[in-house]
């Protein structure tokens, strides 16, 4: 499945600011609605390291009513939490009504890197799209949206993106000895994820494979499901689109000066 994906997928910087803001105004719009109507949002982001996954999610948030949506970083379960279903701590962090939780990796890892990377035997990582399927179907009847992004890079992609980073002294840290022992098992966490993939799409919590080499193709991908998923659910009680073009052009200018004041590149 991956390997057939098209990672050649393109959009210039240039059109991916033309259309931004009316992308994140039409979020913002949808997120309160969202909240209006008591519907609950989650969008779990998984994906190879480097793959852009983190500047995405600052995107994807950067106009969003802070008060009406939380993040997740998630990482290996602490030593209470082992103590107790490995699913429990994920229950606690469940939107409330109206609300949007995001996830930076989410419990995917227990079939993608605990798999991999051996840390719990195949019984227990096999149960667990069977907990996973059941755990989302959960959560999707009691109302919420569930939207699942796998960010893909091929390993060259991955590689070239490692090297770029541990060449800026200022950078270098993000590179791990990890990252790169991860990088060697590619191989294997392409077998993982077609698994995952396969076994875990299902018409209420679906994913969606973004082509991650172009980062600006990426980030339209991704407001563009969101928003599509977000206005099919509120159905007629989706807010208008707005018709304003010179308010976007205001914003657009607006973003341009604060760019060149903070020296954005």
């Amino acid at each position: 499945m991956l390997e057939n994906i098209n990672l050649d997928r393109k959009l210039s910087r240039e059109e991916y600011k033309s259309v931004l803001p009316a992308l994140q105004e039409r979020l913002y719009d949808l997120e309160k609605a969202c909240w209006d109507q008591n519907v609950p949002t989650i969008v779990a982001f998984e994906g190879w390291d480097a793959s852009g996954k983190g500047t995405a999610i600052g995107g994807l948030t950067q106009r969003l009513d802070p008060r009406g949506f939380k993040l997740y970083p998630i990482t290996a379960p602490r030593t209470y939490e082992q103590q107790r279903p490995w699913l429990w701590r994920f229950w606690l962090k469940v939107p409330n009504r109206g609300e949007m939780i995001i996830f930076d990796h989410s419990w995917y890892g227990r079939v993608l890197e605990d798999r991999v990377e051996r840390t719990i035997p195949e019984k227990v990582w096999r149960q667990a799209y069977r907990d996973i399927v059941e755990f989302e179907r959960t959560l999707a009847d009691d109302g919420a949206t569930i939207l699942k992004f796998f960010f893909h890079i091929s390993k060259k992609e991955q590689r070239k993106r490692f090297e770029a980073i541990e060449a800026d002294p200022l950078e270098a840290w993000r590179v791990t000895d990890a990252d790169w022992a991860r990088y060697k098992k590619y191989g294997e966490y392409l077998a993982a994820t077609e698994e995952m993939l396969a076994l875990t799409d299902t018409e209420y919590a679906p994913w969606t494979i973004v082509e991650a080499t172009s980062k600006w193709y990426a980030r339209r991908k991704l407001f563009d499901t969101i928003i599509a998923a977000m206005e099919k659910r509120l159905g007629a009680n989706a807010p208008p689109r707005s018709t304003s073009a010179a308010d976007a052009q205001k914003d657009a200018d607006l973003r341009e000066v604060m760019e060149s004041l903070g020296g954005s590149k």
